[in-house]
């Protein structure tokens, strides 16, 4: 993930936050930026992929030694592309409660 998408994270978390604390108040509708949850989610799915993909690539250069890539360019991908997976799994598992929470609550 870019330092970008994770800053505008962060951002719409803490606005969550300081909304549900009653620490801020709550924008008009007009005012409120509309985010689909589909979007942002295919987004990050996006960039995991991506970095999984360039990891893969930087290590099949460095086995088979088309170009000048050095061994902890390739340790450092490789090891920012599992730190990216392994958020999206704990993300996943953490939907996937939630789910089920609101699925066993009494209407």
């Amino acid at each position: 993930m870019d330092k970008n998408g994770i800053d505008n994270i962060l951002q719409q978390l803490q606005a969550a936050s300081a909304l549900a604390s009653g620490t801020k108040k709550q924008l008009g509708n007009d005012e409120v930026a509309s985010v689909d949850f589909s979007e942002k989610l295919k987004s990050a799915i996006d960039q995991v992929n991506k970095s999984q993909v360039s990891a893969d690539r930087l290590s099949e250069q460095f086995v088979s030694d088309q170009s000048n890539v050095d061994l902890h360019e390739v340790m450092i991908s490789l090891q920012k592309a599992n730190v990216s997976f392994q958020s999206m799994v704990q993300v996943r598992n953490k939907l996937v409660t939630a789910y089920q929470e609101i699925m066993n609550m009494q209407v």
